[in-house]
Formats: structure tokens, sequence, C-alpha cells
């Protein structure tokens, strides 16, 4: 047995050391892909500041050719004004030069008076012979030191560190899973987080090959998160955090086990009445006390009133002791689950047929008579449905019944706080309250049904 139990963990360690020798080999293709993936985004990033660099310089070249041409503009229709005057001014002067020659008195006066007039409204003392803009083009130079400066310190940006979970802040209860972390010091750059969870049955890394993978929830603002709607039908969730900034996500911070173990139990037949069919799962009213009738695998029958619970997992049931105990009998059409409640805070669920007629659902200490209906002492707490005329539903506790004013669910949650000395029953579907017992609980409770 010794040497056996040392060649299967060897095997274990085996499995084990394949799934991560896999791993590390699928981290290494990860980490060529990655790569290549990374560069062509450079390539995208640089390809896209060369363009807004090329279109800068466009609309650059295209403001200073405009200036260039209101410039030259501007000097041509100057300097055609100062052809036109100076081509006015040498007319008049052939024309006082040829008045000089006049030798009559009389004429020579009325030339010189045209002459004189002309000459003071000629456009050559009206005309500014300053240039209306220089020829200086320095107001469109432009300057990249700073620029250059920026662009030399382009580096590739910070990876944000790993989140560091909080394990004393998180909370496991009402299927939910209410997860926290902080970062190892304070970043401005973070932008949001990445949460990943997965179940699996072991505490601790992976250890199955093929083992389920990641789920992932993205996009969270704050440090905690709670993952809702969950069925605790394994044993543990792991999980693990990401911070991210605007362009890159860092390491996963350490993967944490977090244990949603689930309260799993079986009916226990030997337990029952005879007059009970009684499955891992069900019962129902058999008048034959299940002689002649064998259970078909994979059907159920229509007319019961069943005790849902979890799918099973591999877990320490602790078998009732009334195995060795008569049968209940009389009126006490009761069965009771092997597994006992003994410490905690345990919710289950049981669902009735339309069809049934009268059935209570409830806890019991293992001292119940087997004469003893549930909440007929006290020692047992429970819910009674009634169909039979008018349907009623009354919670009871010691031989005291308290009517319940509100409708008949067609599914009934059964939460147990051990520890709280708090058995509550709900609508499973609406979640309202039902009923509430308080107590201290003195002794293991046992799941009960009667039917």
């Amino acid at each position: 047995e010794t040497l056996q139990r040392i060649v299967s963990t060897l095997a274990n360690k085996n499995d084990e050391i394949h799934n991560f020798i896999d791993m590390l080999n699928h981290t290494i293709k990860n980490v060529q892909v990655n790569s290549s993936n990374v560069i062509s985004e450079l390539d995208e990033e640089f390809d896209g500041l060369y363009s807004i660099l090329d279109e800068m310089k466009g609309n650059m070249a295209n403001a200073i050719q405009q200036e260039e041409a209101r410039k030259i503009q501007a000097l041509q229709d100057q300097l055609s004004q100062c052809s036109n005057a100076l081509e006015t001014s040498e007319e008049l002067l052939e024309h006082a030069a040829q008045s000089l020659d006049i030798k009559d008195h009389v004429e020579f006066l009325k030339a010189a008076r045209q002459i004189k007039d002309r000459v003071t409204m000629a456009s050559a003392f009206r005309i500014s012979l300053k240039p209306k803009v220089s020829d200086s083009m320095a107001h469109l130079m432009v300057d990249f030191t700073l620029e250059r400066r920026m662009l030399q310190a382009v580096k590739f940006l910070p990876v944000p560190k790993a989140p560091e979970i909080d394990l004393a802040a998180c909370l496991v209860a009402d299927n939910c899973i209410t997860v926290s972390w902080r970062m190892p010091e304070e970043e401005s750059r973070i932008d949001h987080f990445v949460l990943e969870y997965r179940k699996t049955n072991f505490d601790g890394l992976p250890r199955v090959k093929d083992e389920q993978r990641w789920e992932l929830i993205d996009c969270i603002k704050a440090t905690e998160y709670t993952l809702s709607g969950l069925k605790f039908d394994t044993k543990y969730i792991n999980l693990r955090v990401q911070a991210c900034n605007k362009a890159v996500g860092g390491e996963y911070s350490d993967p944490v086990t977090l244990e949603t173990k689930a309260f799993v139990f079986r009916l226990d037949s030997t337990s029952s009445h005879l007059n009970l069919k009684v499955g891992d799962t069900y019962v129902e009213w058999d008048s034959t006390g299940g002689k002649g009738q064998e259970k078909i695998k994979g059907k159920e029958n229509k007319s019961r009133s069943g005790a849902q619970s979890p799918k099973r997992t591999s877990i320490n049931a602790r078998s009732s002791p009334r195995g060795s105990r008569d049968h209940f009998t009389g009126e006490s059409y009761t069965v009771l689950g092997d597994t006992a409640v003994e410490s905690g805070q345990h919710y289950w669920e049981v669902r009735a047929q339309k069809d049934c007629k009268s059935y209570s659902v409830g806890v019991t200490y293992r001292n119940l008579g087997k004469f003893d209906p549930l909440g007929k002492t006290n020692s047992s707490w429970c819910i009674h449905i009634n169909n039979w005329l008018q349907t009623t539903l009354s919670a009871k506790h010691n031989n005291k019944a308290k009517t319940l004013d509100v409708p008949v669910p067609d599914r009934i949650g059964v939460y147990c706080d051990f520890d709280g000395g708090q058995l509550t029953f709900y609508n499973a579907i609406s979640k309202q309250r039902l009923h509430t017992f308080r107590t201290k609980f003195t002794q293991p409770l046992l799941p009960g049904f009667m039917v």
C-alpha cells in the first residue's frame, strides 16, 4: 500500500510536470505571437506619426506658397502703378520741353499754365515709393527643437504593476463572490482593471491539463467587483486581476483560490417511512413502500416532492446514525438527509410537484422520535403546506403552528445559520422571506422532509 501511494504520487507529479511543460510551450508560442503583434502595432504607430508629419508639412508648405503668392501680387500691383506713373511723367516732361520752344508770349503762358496744372495732378507725386510688403518670409519658419526633444524622449509605455488581491476583504456569500484588490503603489495612468475567474476542484494553481478556461470581466473601474449568479457546484474558484492603462495591460496578480464548497447531501432511505419511495434527491408517496417498483435510471416520476440539491461533489458526507434505527412509522411520513449541519451557514432549495397534497420542509436533531412528525416536538422546525381542501402554509415547532399569510411558492429556499441560531424559509424564486425561527441550536441538524 505504501509503495502504491508513492507510485501514485509520482504519477500525479508526472502529470503536473507534463501539464507545466505544455503550459511553458504554449507561453513560448504566445511570446512569439505577441512580439509580432507588438511590432506590427509599433509600425502602425510610426506610420501614423509619419502620416501626421507629412500632412503637417503639406499644410505648412501650402501656407508658405499662399504667402508668397500674396506678396508677389501686392508687389506686382505696386510695380504696375509705378510704371504707369513713370510713363505719364515722361510724357509730361516731353510736352514741357516742347513748350519751352514757343516764341509767342501769350501761347507760352497758356502752355505753362497747362503744364503746371498737369504736373500738380501728376500721379508721380502721389505714389508711394516704399514696397507694400517685405521680402522676408521668416514669420513662416518652424522651430522643431521642442518637438525633436519630445520625439527623442518617446519610450515604451510603462507597464502597470500586478495588482494584489486582498484575501481578507474578499467575500463568498449568497451565490456571489466579491473580490477586492489594491495596487502595490499609486499609479495615475491606470485606466481600468480586468478580472478573470474559473472553476476548479483544486486549492492552488491548476493541476489538470485542459482545465476550464478563464472567464473574463473587462473594463472594471473600481478596485472591487462582485461576481453574482454563480452556482456552487465546484469546490473552488481561481481568480486573478490585471491592471491596464490606455494601451497596455500589466502582469496578472498571483492567482488566489476562494472556496465555494456547496452543502451537498442525499436523502437517507434508511431513515424513511415505509410508505415513501426515496431517491438521492427526491421522495414521493408510495402506499406499497416502493415494493415492486424499480427506479428507472435517467427518468423521474412526475408525482413527487423533490429536494433539489447542487451537483454532488467529492466531499466527506457523514451518514446519519439513524441508519441502524427503525423506519419512521405512524403518521410521521418522514425522510432525513444523510449529512448533518454542525456549523456555518447553509442553503438548499426544495420543489414540490403541483399534485403534492401535503408536505413539510425543515430541519431536525437526530433524536426525532419515529412517531414524531416534523415540527411536533422541540427538536424539529419546519414549514408545512396543505393542499387538501384549501391551500394553507404554516410554520411549525414544538407542536405550535403559525399560519403564514403568503402565497405558497413553487420552490422553497431553506437558509440555516447554525452558529447564528437562525432558520429562515424563502420563496426561492422571488426571494421573499416566508418565516424565520430564531433559537440556539445545541445539536447537529439534519434536513428533514415529510410527504
